[in-house]
């Protein structure tokens, strides 16, 4: 890979991607293999989960954000943050749907397979299990380092949304396509579709500063 375009993909790692869906695609949705089962986040396990996002960098960041969106609305919370458990029970990945900007929209909340078990088909099966009673469209904001996950959503029916500016962010979809195409294999990269931003979504953005997806 040249070295002016590898500069270009580490400089557009960090930009705003923003997909939406109109409808799932069942099809994509995968089985648990075995040994593997769904379960809510228990109350005692918030620490699992924040470290989950965290990665033993964020934690501040993670903290901060949890007070200021969740935890007024905690029990909210816990009847949909979503765990796929192993047999030990023991938390592998995790996804929920959250009703972001008072209530207006549905938003992917923190998407995240384990390192050690990625590879299983548990993003498909994760993702499409938190989206089969969600109120669409459902919005999700992600990075173009993301690659993986990137699939993972395009396969469930995520489209990349080209609007310049979602709320109060930039939305980066031009600059973040070289990255995309030189991360991702050809055939995947090349059925990513993209669509324009509903009307409900750039009216929520609008509502908060703050980033609420």
């Amino acid at each position: 890979m040249p070295d002016a375009l590898q500069e270009q993909i580490n400089d557009t790692n960090s930009n705003n991607l923003f997909m939406q869906c109109e409808k799932l695609n069942f099809e994509a949705i995968r089985p648990l293999p075995k040994g593997f089962s769904f379960r809510l986040c228990r109350r005692d396990e918030l620490d699992v989960w924040k470290e989950s996002w965290a990665q033993g960098e964020y934690r501040d960041f993670v903290n901060y954000y949890y007070n200021l969106m969740y935890a007024h609305r905690e029990d909210e919370f816990f009847n949909r943050c979503t765990f796929i458990v192993d047999k030990n029970d023991n938390p592998v990945a995790t996804c929920y749907i959250w009703r972001s900007y008072n209530n207006s929209i549905s938003t992917v909340g923190w998407f995240h397979v384990w390192p050690e078990y990625q590879g299983l088909g548990l993003g498909h099966a994760i993702l499409g299990e938190v989206m089969k009673n969600a109120e669409f469209p459902v919005y999700l904001h992600t990075h173009p380092i993301a690659t993986k996950a990137i699939k993972v959503y395009s396969d469930l029916g995520f489209q990349l949304i080209t609007d310049p500016v979602i709320g109060y962010r930039k939305n980066d979809l031009e600059e973040s396509l070289p990255c995309l195409k030189a991360n991702m294999p050809e055939h995947v990269f090349d059925k990513l579709q993209t669509t324009t931003a509903t009307k409900a979504l750039l009216e929520a953005a609008l509502l908060s500063e703050m980033a609420e997806f």
